[in-house]
């Protein structure tokens, strides 16, 4: 399939978002409370690029809990066309954008231009999110240790209210997906 394919497959972020489950208030919580910085330039500057974006996502993922609301302001402010598609009922695509050529990370954001050439890529963090996960994940014990999963459950509800309420992390994703959008 085409990128333009993938992206008339994809649902709206609206039946995205009413579908989901297990993240949908904090999701709701950061898009509600999210206001991308006014930067006329950039705005216009990308409007004129006509770019349209494929979200790889899924409700369970807290990556994409706090990006996809970024993401969709940014879209509003720039007349981006967004589409969602469940990285698991699409895995041909997912494939596709592995994270170092080996994971299913998400979410995975394609940009894509009018004839639908992959414009840019971005997924699955931030870089200084990134570093934030890192550092949470090294204090876990040894996957073997009696205690991992009961750890491993503890950091994401902490990773997860960090996501949600830490809006220095929010601005980051911002300035990470503009970074990307300006290079194109």
């Amino acid at each position: 399939m085409t990128l333009n394919e993938w992206f008339e497959k994809g649902m709206s972020p609206d039946t995205y978002i009413e579908s989901m489950e297990k993240h949908k208030k904090n999701l709701l919580h950061i898009y509600d409370n999210f206001t991308p910085p006014d930067d006329e330039k950039f705005s216009q500057e990308t409007k004129a690029k006509m770019l349209r974006v494929i979200v790889l996502t899924e409700d369970w993922c807290g990556d994409a809990m706090l990006n996809v609301p970024i993401l969709l302001r940014l879209a509003e402010q720039t007349d981006m066309n967004v589409r969602m598609l469940l990285r698991d009922q699409n895995l041909e695509l997912m494939d596709a954008y592995l994270t170092n050529g080996k994971s299913r990370s998400i979410p995975i954001f394609i940009f894509i231009d009018e004839n639908g050439n992959e414009a840019a890529q971005w997924g699955p963090r931030a870089e200084k999110i990134q570093q934030f996960t890192d550092s949470s994940k090294s204090e876990l014990p040894a996957k073997d240790d009696k205690d991992y999963e009961e750890k491993f459950k503890e950091m994401l509800l902490f990773m997860t209210k960090a996501f949600r309420d830490n809006t220095d992390f929010w601005d980051e994703v911002y300035e990470s997906l503009k970074q990307t959008i300006t290079k194109i």
